[in-house]
């Protein structure tokens, strides 16, 4: 076989197995678990540009509950969960915490569904970093969606590979 069936094998056993795990397991859910300093020092020194401009700092969300979502324009889950999280940021972040999504797209493609599909919680454009950095914070895959529930002292309180629905995030959150 040439390198390009072998890679395109290695994509497919990967995402086969990823779509079992999800299946039999509901999505992947961790739970809490302190981030490791390697994690958390990426975390808090990330920033991102902002798809209308401007500057996204995590540093600045310190202290405060974060919900971090890793999504994409091409991920057909991710946008399924859209709807989810922006009913959930409302009376989160009216609550004192924060959610944030790190699209980890092409920046043109997320302007442009960002225009047609608004959201009402901040998002940044992490392009390839948000993978590493989603990594980081256990998404050994590095497939999408991936969320992160951090709590006020910066623990990791659950991640979760695979779409979340809104009752989900209320209980992951509740107590934060």
């Amino acid at each position: 076989m040439n390198r390009r069936t072998w890679v395109l094998a290695g994509a497919g056993v990967a995402a086969a197995a990823a779509g079992a795990a999800w299946r039999l397991g509901g999505g992947l859910l961790t739970p809490a678990t302190a981030a490791t300093a390697d994690a958390a020092q990426a975390l808090w020194a990330a920033r991102f540009a902002r798809p209308e401009g401007g500057t996204l700092a995590l540093a600045g969300l310190r202290g405060r509950p974060l919900v971090l979502n890793f999504w994409a324009t091409w991920c057909p889950p991710c946008v399924k969960e859209m709807p989810e999280i922006d009913r959930f940021a409302g009376p989160f972040q009216a609550a004192g915490g924060s959610v944030v999504g790190l699209a980890v797209d092409n920046p043109a493609a997320v302007r442009s569904f960002l225009a047609r599909t608004p959201v009402h919680y901040a998002i940044g454009l992490a392009g390839f970093e948000g993978t590493d950095l989603s990594r980081k914070l256990g998404n050994d895959s590095g497939a999408l969606p991936f969320t992160v529930v951090i709590d006020r002292a910066g623990r990791i309180a659950h991640r979760r590979l695979g779409s979340s629905s809104y009752d989900e995030l209320v209980a992951w959150t509740k107590g934060l």
